[in-house]
């Protein structure tokens, strides 16, 4: 005897999934390239980083300017601004008295005597390569006008050449400005 079966329906093929992943070769490659990319990138971030530093110290010597011009008139008494330098890097203070009083220690550290008082010190290390240079050691600013007494231009310098004044006049008043604009977005001395 014959027996009919019934018929099966086909079953269809499985499909092929796509493989997932990446293979070593292609990821060697996407490294390589990265690498690359990477290091051509890195020495143009560490110029940005140092003319955004000389830029920041430039704007906190700024305010320190005025800090010691508005100190002297809302005290009522003389306000110096005195700086030096010594081989752990540069270091100025903004404090009343007089400049012998004041004095940052070979750790950058400012130390006042009795009869003067310290407002406000910023060290500059050697390891941040921005040095801090000026004709005059300190200037003083009159609690009566705000004028300042002698007149100077404290030069920020980085390593690079790159350098920002802050021209300070006999009123008191500043300017801020950069030999040749070297310093984009300055004005040129």
């Amino acid at each position: 005897m014959f027996t009919a079966h019934a018929a099966r329906p086909a079953r269809p093929c499985p499909k092929l999934l796509p493989k997932r992943g990446v293979s070593l070769v292609e990821a060697s490659c996407c490294l390589a390239i990265c690498t690359i990319l990477l290091g051509t990138a890195a020495p143009g971030l560490g110029e940005l980083r140092m003319r955004q530093q000389i830029q920041l110290n430039a704007s906190q010597l700024a305010a320190d300017i005025n800090l010691a011009r508005s100190s002297a008139m809302s005290h009522n008494k003389p306000i110096r601004l005195s700086w030096q330098s010594s081989a752990a890097g540069s270091c100025y203070m903004v404090h009343s008295g007089s400049e012998a009083l004041c004095r940052c220690d070979a750790s950058g550290i400012a130390i006042c005597r009795t009869g003067a008082t310290l407002l406000r010190s910023q060290h500059l290390p050697i390891a941040s390569h921005i040095g801090l240079t000026a004709a005059t050691s300190s200037v003083m600013f009159d609690a009566q006008k705000g004028t300042v007494t002698p007149t100077a231009t404290f030069k920020l310098a980085d390593t690079r050449g790159r350098a920002i004044h802050q021209v300070v006049n006999v009123m008191g008043r500043l300017r801020t400005c950069s030999p040749g604009g070297l310093v984009p977005g300055m004005k040129a001395c």
